[in-house]
């Protein structure tokens, strides 16, 4: 008996169109998971996706948590001879959405998705198009084309899609603890990271982890006149802004005590790969209007984003910032930090090394509370791993090159979530470009690498469950 996969890639090629028909009517649902009022359009989004699982074998439904509902989605595979248990992949994304804001920088409606042309071909234009939804319907439409030419997947699949990512997932650990038996597996399959290049595949070995604090420091009992008071009392704007310009030395490394503690260097492999990929960091600096490349002086520009751990303020403020002026001298100030840190990098030593550093720095007279609002580690998951070796065979398969093993400089806590509760090592393979405008106005999905994607990860079945029959 012929092999099911030439048939199932010639499916996907017939019906992209009704692929991109399928998304766009998902991406009119405005499941906005930050805003209140947007808490029924989540649910409508949720029960979007179990619709589709319903109609493709799956055992699907839409489950309550403390916050948006999550979507659970079996399929106990083929089945093997002798009883012999296939491969079981527990596929996750999200369906909730970043706000549209600002509204008036969309060139069309954030929720009517549009199609254009772009220098690659056709793309949808919406929110959520790239984040996750798009990436999402691609592993939907590789499910789909198994179950209609092969009568379903050929290995057992959990899906599971919540409705809170872009708020830090506050309900997800709960759920994960609670169905720790339900969501057993071999590997969670991931896809909201991205390629290389729309011509390049790759597929995502390594995340940075993030501590996120608030500074507030605090000095006189009320806001001051600074004709009265300048010159006598204390400005906790300036203290703190010599405090936090103390973040890093002249050559780029953090001054926080004990940060690099746990820092691997990069492997010989690492570096020789890396390099080969020559990318243009002038260029990548040229599209945001920048030059002059910034970090730790004397390592390269992969290594610094991929690799390097980083403290950056993201916010400070205090006093009067309206129109116009005001002569005060603020009681209070206030800056927000974000470090990203890399594996080996402990956390919670981060987070006490940043309240030392501030109050190491405090004069009399002043005090300062570091609120910690979230901490998490950086991941990395083996190059060498079976999960990765056959990701890289259908990558290749697909595009004809190999795939990049490539870092990530955000963080993806999920990763780490299904790591610490449920035992499971996750495959990154992400179809996202890095002018896709993730959480800005217009973002977009290629259409090229919707259907790319879709033949990938149908591939990949094909692949995992070959490997293991």
């Amino acid at each position: 008996m012929p092999h099911p996969l030439p048939a199932i890639l010639a499916h996907l090629d017939e019906n992209a169109a009704a692929a991109e028909a399928r998304l766009i009517d998902w991406l009119r649902i405005p499941s906005i998971s930050a805003q209140p009022a947007h808490a029924g359009d989540c649910l409508r989004a949720a029960g979007w996706v179990r619709d589709e699982l319903q109609g493709m074998g799956f055992a699907a439904e839409v489950r309550p948590t403390a916050g948006h509902p999550v979507v659970v989605g079996h399929h106990p595979g083929p089945g093997r001879p002798g009883g012999k248990a296939s491969p079981h992949l527990l596929f996750y994304g999200h369906y909730d959405v970043q706000p549209a804001d600002p509204l008036a920088l969309w060139t069309s409606p954030p929720f009517d998705p549009v199609v254009v042309e772009g220098p690659h071909g056709p793309r949808v234009v919406a929110r959520g198009a790239v984040d996750d939804k798009g990436q999402c319907a691609m592993w939907l439409e590789a499910l789909r084309a198994w179950h209609l030419v092969a009568g379903g997947p050929p290995c057992a699949i959990t899906v599971l899609i919540e409705g809170e990512e872009e708020v830090g997932s506050p309900s997800l650990d709960p759920f994960l603890t609670a169905n720790r038996e339900e969501l057993k597996a071999d590997v969670a399959v991931i896809s909201d990271t991205g390629m290389w290049d729309i011509d390049t595949p790759a597929i995502t070995t390594s995340l940075r982890g993030m501590v996120y604090a608030q500074v507030d420091l605090k000095a006189a009992s009320r806001d001051l006149h600074s004709g009265i008071y300048g010159g006598a009392a204390r400005n906790p704007i300036n203290l703190l802004s010599q405090i936090m310009g103390g973040l890093h030395d002249a050559d780029g490394r953090v001054q926080l005590p004990g940060f690099y503690d746990g820092v691997r260097e990069l492997t010989n492999a690492q570096r020789v790969e890396w390099d080969a990929l020559r990318f243009d960091e002038a260029e990548f600096l040229g599209e945001v209007g920048l030059s002059v490349p910034a970090g730790e002086r004397g390592r390269g520009a992969l290594e610094r984003m991929w690799a390097r751990p980083t403290a950056d303020l993201n916010g400070i403020w205090g006093g009067y910032t309206g129109d116009g002026s005001k002569t005060v001298i603020a009681s209070e100030a206030h800056a927000k930090l974000s470090c990203r840190l890399v594996p080996g990098q402990d956390p919670q030593k981060v987070a006490e090394s940043i309240r030392r550093f501030v109050a190491e720095r405090l004069p009399a007279d002043c005090t300062a509370e570091v609120q910690v609002f979230s901490t998490t580690p950086g991941i990395e998951v083996a190059a060498d791993s079976p999960w990765v070796r056959a990701a890289r065979t259908a990558l290749t398969e697909e595009y004809g090159k190999p795939a990049v093993l490539m870092g990530c400089g955000g963080s993806i806590p999920v990763v780490e979530s299904m790591q610490r509760l449920l035992g499971l090592d996750s495959l990154l393979v992400g179809f996202g470009l890095t002018d896709d405008q993730v959480h800005s106005p217009n973002e977009k999905f290629e259409f090229r690498c919707l259907h790319k994607g879709a033949r990938s990860h149908a591939r990949l079945l094909a692949e995992i469950a070959g490997r293991t029959a």
